[in-house]
């Protein structure tokens, strides 16, 4: 019983200290923003701090990899199939990730964090294709395919979020996934 108070106390703390950092970010510069802002902003002491991360770098890569796996299981459903429309919903998972409210922040913290960000849903990306892909490819194609898959999608997702595209993100993904499933005819511009 005393085990589980402890983990529901800890796990109310790590979210408040999740919260304040998504306050704080958009409030400053993150390279401003101290423990001291965190702990004031999530009411815990330095030392509660320190039991859940080391730095606030730390915190940040908790918050994104968190973030990454959940849009990805948010758009998949759980299934994990390689087809076009679950790379249609891959590239939507990305979209979503990349304009996260918490994200859409002083750019400061998005110079800082995109490459972060970008680690983070490729690895995810990674595992989710390597899995799908299972039993289709020898483990030789699935190391050169998955990476090259995985670029793909995560290049047409990050340039409509970055404003490089007028066209929506499912345009986009509808694109994306005619190109990775179908290679560069299917893709071009003449198909509807």
């Amino acid at each position: 019983m005393g085990n589980y108070f402890i983990d529901r106390k800890n796990g109310r703390q790590q979210i408040a200290l999740i919260n304040a950092f998504v306050n704080l970010v958009n409030e400053k510069d993150f390279e401003k923003i101290t423990i001291a802002d965190l702990t004031k902003g999530a009411k815990v002491n330095r030392a509660t701090f320190y039991a859940h991360f080391n730095d606030k770098y730390e915190l940040l890569d908790y918050i994104l990899g968190d973030s990454a796996s959940a849009a990805i299981e948010n758009r998949t459903e759980g299934e994990v199939k390689f087809d076009q429309d679950r790379i249609f919903q891959l590239v939507l998972a990305l979209c979503d990730f990349y304009r996260q409210p918490n994200i859409q922040c002083r750019s400061s913290y998005v110079g800082l964090v995109v490459p972060q960000m970008k680690d983070k849903i490729l690895n995810e990306l990674k595992a989710f294709l390597s899995q799908s892909l299972e039993h289709s490819y020898t483990k030789d194609e699935k190391n050169i395919f998955v990476p090259i898959f995985a670029q793909a999608i995560h290049e047409g997702a990050l340039q409509w979020a970055v404003g490089n595209t007028d066209m929506t993100k499912e345009e986009v993904a509808r694109r994306v996934s005619l190109f990775v499933i179908g290679g560069f005819q299917s893709s071009d511009r003449t198909s509807s």
